[in-house]
């Protein structure tokens, strides 16, 4: 084949690696790398603001580094989509550890067997300490000696009910449940019950998942993403981004979809698929199985149930809306399409990574996020209603969050409030998926976005100086997750990267501004997914949502802190709690600067009779 039929076919086929979507062919086919710093964009920091974030994870004790097997140079597109990190207090001592999966690689003497690395339980000593306790808690080994396999994300959830939280890691060829129980020492360890809960399989490739309870049962249910349709029989050689490249990651266009599985809790510790006939896109007629990596549970329509986004790659996100009748079965209807939230704003299908949902304008209301890869810009869906129903408008430009130009690969992102005003920034982790991209931009620094105001609308500033250092260093960055590791109100950050350390950075933004901390705790162990709160702070609502699966195949603090801004103390706290009919309780004087637990039950009842 001649050299410019080379570069015609890549036109076509190369719209992107593994977490991508079609670019334009004049830019990304090129004979020659043009690296491009990834940073450009950003001012010079100035010398009298102090840095917000602090990275601290040199003497910390935390060491894990994800893995994804490149030294056997197979250039498979399972070395692509990295590794996350879930937060949760395992050990019921009031601080949050950290648990990682570590990926894995390829062995044998033709490098055909996909074998896994096991993960690591980092235990919160405080004082920003941590200790490796994944043996002591019983996360060394699978059950009946099972070999581990390639590893992706981590989700927690109280599956049982019984008060404590339990993990689930997504990986290649199968997932892995672990029950939290006590141990004999009077201590809490895991045992595996991915077999007995009906789990063990079939999963192809399985990604981002999430718990909620879709059926307001109380019991949270199960959405597990699949990918594609790669294996050691379907593993084409693709052609580098630039003709002086052979090879090199396959994008994943090259391959087919996996349908993606909802699972019910059965309430008794066992799990019912019940994909095909809760409405998800198992056989859909356009073909659009959904090639998934991120999935939330946000309650979008303000129902009181929790509603299922997820992030596709390259083809078209989804929106299930959540139709299923009191008592009855679950039923999802899928309306990404039609609602405004399957594309971008010129209609094209993007590669959708990280996601998360947030009241980022004061509304009241979930407006969708979604990191996506280079040549696109991320997506941000702003949730409003027209003629009284619900609708969502692309609105990445007038939200000011299109700076940064469409140069990034985003996977990790999460709304934080991070200096406490009451409304919620932006943080992405970005990094390329290929391994010899033509920006020279393999590896790539986080963004900070402020979310500020101009011209009388909310509107997001790039403040990657004020944000410190670590906003200014390059790596190949996946998961992200938010969590406020030292209880002092402001939410830090863990950040995780592939072949890289995992880093722990701090938040230190300057702590001028009151908060109220709150923990849901709904009656009997219930799952909160779907919960509403409303904090009265200043003149103004503050609207916070209880989610799940937020982010990339990461989860996060369940805590939530309000910042009150200028304001003194705090008003009336709403909680809408989630079910069909939702109940709703209010608080009225919370102390500032401290967490508290609502219990549902222990509020006063609002519109019903005590």
């Amino acid at each position: 084949m001649t050299r410019p039929a080379v570069l015609a076919a890549w036109a076509v086929l190369l719209p992107a690696a593994a977490g991508c979507s079609p670019g334009d062919p004049k830019v990304v086919v090129v004979p020659h790398p043009t690296p491009v710093p990834a940073a450009e964009h950003r001012p010079a920091p100035r010398p009298d603001s102090p840095a917000w974030f602090r990275d601290v994870t040199d003497g910390s004790g935390l060491t894990p580094v994800y893995r994804n097997g490149e030294e056997a140079d197979r250039y498979t597109i399972l070395e692509s989509l990295g590794g996350g990190v879930a937060v949760l207090d395992y050990d019921g001592d009031g601080k949050l550890d950290l648990f990682f999966p570590t990926g894995g690689g390829f062995a044998g003497p033709d490098k055909k067997e996909v074998v896994g690395l096991p993960p690591k339980l980092y235990r919160n000593l405080g004082d920003w300490k941590f200790a490796d306790v994944t043996a002591a808690a019983g996360l060394d080994r699978l059950a009946d000696g099972a070999p581990w396999f390639y590893s992706h994300g981590a989700v927690t959830a109280d599956y049982d009910r019984d008060g404590w939280p339990d993990l689930l890691m997504t990986g290649y060829g199968r997932v892995a449940l672990w029950h939290n129980e006590p141990d004999p020492a009077g201590g809490r360890r895991f045992r595996e019950v991915t077999k007995p809960a009906g789990l063990l399989g079939p999963h192809f490739w399985s990604t981002g998942a999430a718990w909620g309870d879709l059926d307001g049962d109380g019991y949270p249910d199960l959405y597990l993403c699949q990918y594609v349709d790669w294996s050691n029989g379907n593993d084409p050689a693709c052609p580098g981004y630039y003709a002086s490249v052979p090879r090199d990651v396959c994008p994943p266009r090259q391959f087919g979809a996996k349908a993606h599985a909802l699972y019910r809790n059965n309430g008794d510790g066992t799990f019912e698929d019940v994909s095909r006939a809760a409405g998800l896109r198992v056989e859909p007629p356009d073909g659009n199985k959904g090639k998934g990596l991120g999935v939330l549970f946000v309650d979008v329509d303000l129902d009181g149930r929790p509603d299922v986004y997820v992030a596709n790659d390259t083809t078209g996100n989804f929106l299930y809306l959540n139709r299923t009748p009191p008592g009855g079965p679950l039923r999802l209807e899928e309306r990404g399409l039609e609602l405004g939230v399957a594309r971008d704003g010129a209609g094209a299908q993007n590669g959708s990574m990280g996601v998360d949902a947030a009241d980022y304008d004061g509304s009241g209301r979930p407006s969708i996020w979604v990191a996506n890869y280079e040549n696109e810009f991320h997506a941000l869906y702003r949730n409003h209603l027209l003629d009284g129903r619900l609708a969502f408008t692309f609105s990445t430009a007038q939200a000011g969050l299109g700076v940064i130009g469409p140069r990034f690969v985003g996977f990790g992102t999460a709304f934080v409030d991070a200096d406490r005003d009451g409304w919620e920034d932006l943080v992405v982790n970005n990094g390329h998926v290929i391994r010899h991209s033509p920006r020279g931009n393999v590896s790539q620094p986080p963004v900070f976005f402020r979310n500020g105001a101009k011209d009388g609308r909310r509107y997001f500033t790039e403040a990657g100086a004020d944000a410190g250092p670590f906003f200014r260093e390059a790596r190949r960055g996946r998961g992200l997750a938010v969590a406020d590791l030292d209880d002092d109100g402001r939410p830090d950050l863990v950040f995780c990267a592939t072949n890289e350390p995992a880093r722990l950075v701090r938040n230190e933004a300057p702590a001028d501004h009151h908060w109220v901390g709150v923990r849901l705790a709904p009656a009997g162990h219930a799952d909160p997914t779907g919960a509403r709160l409303t904090l009265a702070a200043g003149g103004r609502p503050l609207t916070r949502f209880a989610t799940a699966g937020r982010s990339y195949l990461s989860g996060s603090d369940p805590r939530f802190v309000l910042g009150l801004g200028e304001a003194k103390a705090a008003g009336r706290l709403t909680v809408h709690w989630p079910g069909g009919s939702p109940r709703v309780e209010a608080w009225d004087g919370l102390a500032v600067d401290r967490y508290h637990t609502l219990e549902q039950g222990k509020g006063r009842p609002v519109g019903e009779k005590p």
